[in-house]
C-alpha cells in the first residue's frame, strides 16, 4: 500500500507520508501511522482515519486495534455509496489510426457495481498532467520520458471515458473482467481513496498509466506478480498479455467505436445510399426525397438515416460541426429514422481480440545470401509491431517500432543492418466516409543509401492507402535526409501492396523510387511473405533488391522471430 519498490516508495507526494522520511522507510511509516490514527487531531473527513481507510482497514485486521478515535467520514462514505463497488474491469481503448500517441493503446479500471448497466459505473483512469495539444511536441515528448510531469488518478463515470476513446478519439474498446471478489474490489477502492489527492512523477515508458493500474490490481490481490514482468518499459497491450497469464480474466467483451460502426453501414449501405448520407449531411438532398426513393428499400432508408446521425455526431466530436446545427439536424435525421419503424441493428464485425496479437519484444535469428553469398543476422526489437507482421491484435495499416536493431555477418566482418531509433506508419484506407491521410516517418540507420555502408537518415512521407477485406494498397511521396560525411537529401516515391486476409500469411510488396538532389537515381524492391505459426513463432521470407553506385544488390533472407 506504500508502492515501496526496493528501498523507495514511487509515491512523490509528501501528503501520502506521516514520517518525515516516510517515503523510504517503511517502519517508520508504519509507527508514524499508528501514532496517527491513535493522535486524532479533527474527527471528520478530515482526520486520519477518514483519508486512509485502506491503511486503517489492514492495521485493524492484522494488529487488531482497539479503542481507535471515532470519526465521521461523510465524503468518503457518500463515494462508498455511489460506487456500490463489487468488482473490477480491465479496460483497453486500443489505438486510433491516425494518433501516434494512441498507437500503444490505454488501459484503466472498471469499478463495477450491483447496477444491470455498466455505463452507470465508475471508472479509475490515471494520466500525465499535461495536455499535449497545447504544448510543443518536442518538448512534450522529453518530458515524458523524463518525468517532467506529475501523474494523477481520477474517477469519473464510466460512459465520460467511453464518449472520450470510442466516440471522440475513435477507439474500439476492450473490456476484460476480472475475478477480484467484491471484498478485493472494496480494498482496491479503500486504496484508490488513499491515493486520490496524490501525485507522482510519470514516465511514458515505466511509470504510466498502465503501470499503475497494476499496483491497484496487486493492492486488491497481494498474491498477484504482475509490476515483476516489467523492466524498462510498461506498454499497455503488454500489461493485458500480463493479466492474462494470471488467468484472472472471466470474460471479454468488445464495445466498437464509432469508425467502426460507420464503417460496418458503409460495408451494409449499396454505393448509391453511400452517397445519399453525404448529400444529406452536405445538404445536397433531403429526407423527404431519400423518404420517397422508390429505388430504396426499408432497410436501406433506415439505413442512410442511422448512418447519417451517427456521421453528423462525428464531424460534431472532430470540429466540423457547430453544437447548435448538429442538435437541429440530429433531431431531424433521428425523427426521420424513428418514422421508418423498427429495424434491424447494424451488425459490427469484431476484430481479433487484442490478447491474441504476438508480445513487444521480438528476437529474430537469420540466414540470407547477399549477391550469392551467405549473410546471417541476429536482431532485437524492444517494441512493438511493424506491417510486415501479422495484424491479429493489432489496428490494421499501423507500425510504430522503437529500438529496432539488427547486425549481420557478412564476409567475415559483423556490421550494422538497421538501427531503427523510432518508426512510425499509418496507412488508413480511405472510404466514402472517411479520406485519411496516410502517413509514415522513421529515424534511425539503415542501408538503402546509394552505397553500401549504413547511414542516418531521417524521413517524413504522406500519402493515401485505399483496401478491403482481402488487402490494402498505399502510395507515398517520402522526403528524406541522409547524414554521413555530407548531407544528402531527396524525395522518394513508394508503391505498396499488402494481403492480411489469413491470419496466418500475411504478404508486403513495396516498390520505391528515390531522387537524390545531385541528380542521382535509385530504385529499392521489398517483397516479404510472413508466417504466423503462433503468438509467439513466426516465420518471414523476404527479397530486398537495392540499386547502388557500385551496381545492383540482391538479397534473399529467411528469418525466424520469437516474441515474448
Amino acid at each position: 500500500m506504500l508502492h515501496f519498490t526496493e528501498d523507495e516508495s514511487e509515491i512523490d507526494d509528501p501528503r501520502f507520508f506521516f514520517a518525515k522520511d516516510g517515503k523510504y522507510n517503511p517502519k517508520d511509516e508504519l509507527h508514524a501511522t499508528l501514532d496517527a490514527f491513535y493522535n486524532e487531531k479533527t474527527f471528520d473527513d478530515n482526520s486520519t482515519a477518514c483519508r486512509f481507510p485502506a491503511r486503517l482497514h489492514w492495521l485493524t485486521s492484522q494488529l487488531e486495534l482497539k479503542d481507535l478515535p471515532e470519526v465521521t467520514c461523510k465524503k468518503y462514505d457518500k463515494i462508498l455509496e455511489r460506487l456500490d463497488p463489487k468488482s473490477v474491469t480491465l479496460v483497453f481503448p486500443a489505438a486510433h489510426i491516425n494518433s501516434p500517441a494512441s498507437m500503444f493503446g490505454h488501459t484503466f479500471l472498471r469499478i463495477n457495481s450491483s447496477y444491470n448497466s455498466k455505463l452507470l459505473s465508475y471508472a479509475i483512469n490515471y494520466a500525465a498532467a499535461a495536455d499535449a495539444s497545447k504544448e510543443n511536441g518536442v518538448i512534450f515528448a522529453i518530458k515524458g520520458l523524463v518525468g517532467g510531469y506529475y501523474g494523477t488518478y481520477s474517477l469519473l463515470p464510466y460512459y465520460d471515458k467511453l464518449k472520450e476513446y470510442r466516440d471522440t478519439e475513435a477507439r474500439d474498446i476492450w473490456e476484460y473482467d476480472l475475478d477480484l471478489t467484491p471484498e478485493e474490489t472494496l480494498d482496491m477502492v479503500r486504496h484508490i481513496w488513499e491515493l486520490g489527492d496524490t501525485s507522482s512523477l510519470y514516465y511514458f515508458f515505466t511509470e504510466n498509466c498502465s503501470y499503475n493500474m497494476l499496483w491497484l490490481l496487486e493492492v486488491a490481490r497481494p498474491s498477484l506478480h504482475l509490476r515483476e514482468k516489467f523492466t524498462y518499459q510498461v506498454i499497455p497491450l503488454e500489461t493485458v498479455h500480463v493479466v492474462e497469464e494470471q488467468k484472472i480474466i472471466t470474460a471479454k467483451n468488445y464495445r466498437p467505436s464509432k469508425r467502426s460502426e460507420l464503417l460496418a453501414y458503409e460495408d451494409a449501405l449499396s454505393d448509391d445510399a453511400k452517397e445519399k448520407v453525404l448529400g444529406l449531411l452536405d445538404k445536397n438532398t433531403t429526407i423527404d426525397k431519400i423518404k420517397e426513393d422508390e429505388n430504396l428499400s426499408l432497410e436501406q432508408k433506415q439505413y442512410i438515416f442511422e448512418a447519417s446521425a451517427e456521421l453528423l455526431e462525428y464531424r460534431l466530436m472532430k470540429g466540423k460541426l457547430k453544437k447548435e446545427d448538429y442538435l437541429k439536424r440530429f433531431h431531424e435525421i433521428s425523427s426521420a429514422r424513428a418514422s421508418l419503424g423498427k429495424g434491424k441493428k447494424i451488425e459490427v464485425i469484431e476484430p481479433s481480440n487484442p490478447d491474441l496479437g504476438n508480445r513487444a519484444l521480438r528476437t529474430s535469428v537469420a540466414q540470407g545470401w547477399r549477391d550469392g553469398k551467405p549473410i546471417e543476422y541476429i536482431g532485437l526489437r524492444p517494441a512493438y509491431h511493424d506491417i510486415r507482421e501479422s495484424n491479429v491484435g493489432f489496428l490494421r495499416g499501423t507500425q510504430i517500432e522503437f529500438l529496432d536493431l539488427e547486425l549481420n555477418y557478412y564476409e567475415g566482418k559483423i556490421d550494422l543492418e538497421k538501427g531503427t531509433i523510432l518508426s512510425i506508419e499509418s496507412l488508413a484506407q480511405r472510404s466514402v466516409f472517411f479520406q485519411n491521410l496516410s502517413w509514415r516517418m522513421k529515424t534511425g540507420f539503415d542501408r538503402d543509401f546509394m552505397d553500401d555502408d549504413s547511414h542516418y537518415i531521417l524521413t517524413v512521407g504522406a500519402g493515401a492507402s485505399w483496401g478491403n477485406k482481402y488487402g490494402y494498397i498505399y502510395l507515398l511521396a517520402d522526403p528524406f535526409t541522409y547524414l554521413n560525411t555530407n548531407i544528402s537529401t531527396g524525395v522518394g516515391t513508394s508503391a505498396g501492396v499488402v494481403l492480411d486476409r489469413s491470419e496466418s500469411f500475411n504478404t508486403n510488396v513495396e516498390l520505391t523510387h528515390r531522387w537524390y538532389y545531385d541528380q542521382k537515381n535509385q530504385w529499392l524492391v521489398n517483397f516479404s511473405e510472413n508466417y504466423r505459426m503462433s503468438k509467439s513463432i513466426s516465420l518471414q521470407f523476404s527479397y530486398e533488391y537495392k540499386q547502388r553506385d557500385s551496381g545492383s544488390q540482391d538479397t534473399y533472407k529467411a528469418s525466424l522471430n520469437y516474441f515474448f
